[in-house]
């Protein structure tokens, strides 16, 4: 009797111990993908994204994990119609030819308990650089209505656009471009 209460005990331990890594899937309904740049230096533009996919995976153990996340470019919407068939086109994302921009990576960095980082490569225009996310809000815990796990996070970084070809009217329309990305994932 002492034995197996010693081995149900250290498989309880173990499996604590080596929590195998949960995968999540991107929440669409709460996944919000946005850009700001500079109009001619009049106003700070900003658009957004209404259509993105992925998976995350997080071994919260052991503090590793994955990102996967793909932006649909033909979702694009700035609220307007007429410059967001002009920004779909050849001019900027080409989005017949380039019909989604990823983010990779699996290289996830921690302070203590908090994701506050992610390093991966970012792909534009058929054109791959490697990319550091800024992570902040990192939560992850019962979803109150889902009943899942969930995690959420925001995350922002700066690109110019040119380094991936885009440079028409370069520098009249900025450059710099603020990449943001609100987002929140669920457990399988």
């Amino acid at each position: 009797m002492k034995r197996f209460i010693a081995t149900a005990l250290l498989a309880g331990f173990s499996s604590t111990v080596f929590a195998a890594p949960v995968v999540y899937n991107l929440d669409p309904s709460h996944t919000y993908p946005s850009f700001e740049l500079s109009h001619m230096g009049f106003s700070i533009q900003n658009g957004r994204f209404d259509k993105s996919s992925g998976i995350i995976t997080l071994d919260a153990e052991k503090k590793t994990g994955s990102v996967d996340i793909s932006i649909d470019t033909r979702s694009l919407n700035s609220g307007w119609e007429k410059r967001d068939a002009h920004v779909k086109g050849p001019d900027f994302f080409n989005s017949e030819k380039f019909p989604a921009m990823t983010f990779k990576s699996n290289k996830l960095v921690f302070e203590g308990e908090k994701l506050v980082a992610v390093d991966g490569n970012f792909t534009l225009l058929g054109v791959t650089k490697p990319l550091t996310l800024a992570v902040s809000n990192f939560k992850c815990a019962m979803h109150p209505m889902m009943k899942k796990q969930a995690c959420g996070a925001n995350a922002t970084a700066s690109i110019k656009r040119s380094e991936f070809g885009m440079t028409t009217y370069v520098p009249n329309i900025g450059d710099d471009v603020k990449l943001s990305i609100a987002v929140e994932a669920i457990a399988q």
